[in-house]
């Protein structure tokens, strides 16, 4: 099937984020005097938004004293080391130019999102970049990616969402979406298709190879 409309997760989809994010949660921690988290911990605790990340790692009570530690860190720190996943340009070139319509759906920060194409050069080839803050609703939640829809002038059957992780799986579910999944984020090929996923790439040059057949 031709989709018109892929919609991207961001971390571990199109991007390797993950030594900032580790370097910031452990930051955060160590200014409460709690132990740091190794990075297979904050790997296993992303996908469900910042304050989950934080819950899943020190438990609820800690969320509100943790936050505003790792957002000051964040904030001074986050370009330093972020990279594409090999494929991502590649993809992101080719669907553009066969007149897809590309954008990003994730779980970051939506300003924090944007701040990281910007960098990365992504922006030429997508048409939005959506995440926490741009409305009141997270992934999995189908008003969510309906809201993207809308924006973009896209339909739910026409539309291919491309994640790494469960939330992916269930906001693809949720919404109606195709869903291809790649493994080059936080779970394996049999933990995505254990919630749902029927096709998994191994990274985005063989879903590139894919969608291009």
């Amino acid at each position: 099937m031709r989709y018109t409309t892929v919609l991207f997760d961001l971390d571990g989809t199109l991007i390797d984020h993950f030594q900032a994010i580790h370097r910031c949660h452990a930051y955060a921690m160590n200014q409460l005097g709690l132990p740091e988290p190794t990075m297979a911990q904050v790997r296993a605790a992303v996908g469900g938004g910042l304050d989950e990340a934080i819950a899943r790692l020190a438990g609820t009570a800690q969320v509100a004293a943790l936050l505003p530690h790792f957002l000051s860190h964040w904030k001074a720190t986050h370009l330093d080391d972020v990279v594409l996943l090999p494929g991502a340009l590649e993809i992101l070139k080719t669907l553009s130019q066969t007149g897809a319509t590309c954008a990003v759906l994730t779980n970051k920060r939506g300003h924090a999102a944007r701040e990281v194409c910007e960098h990365l050069a992504l922006m030429p080839y997508l048409k939005g970049v959506y995440g926490v803050g741009d409305t009141v609703w997270l992934k999995p939640d189908r008003a969510f990616t309906q809201h993207v829809l809308t924006a973009l002038g896209s339909n739910a059957a026409d539309t291919l969402l491309v994640g790494d992780s469960p939330f992916d799986v269930q906001t693809a579910l949720n919404a109606n979406l195709g869903f291809s999944g790649v493994t080059t984020g936080t779970h394996s090929a049999e933990e995505l298709k254990a919630t749902g996923a029927t096709r998994v790439f191994d990274d985005l040059f063989a879903l590139h190879r894919h969608l291009a057949g």
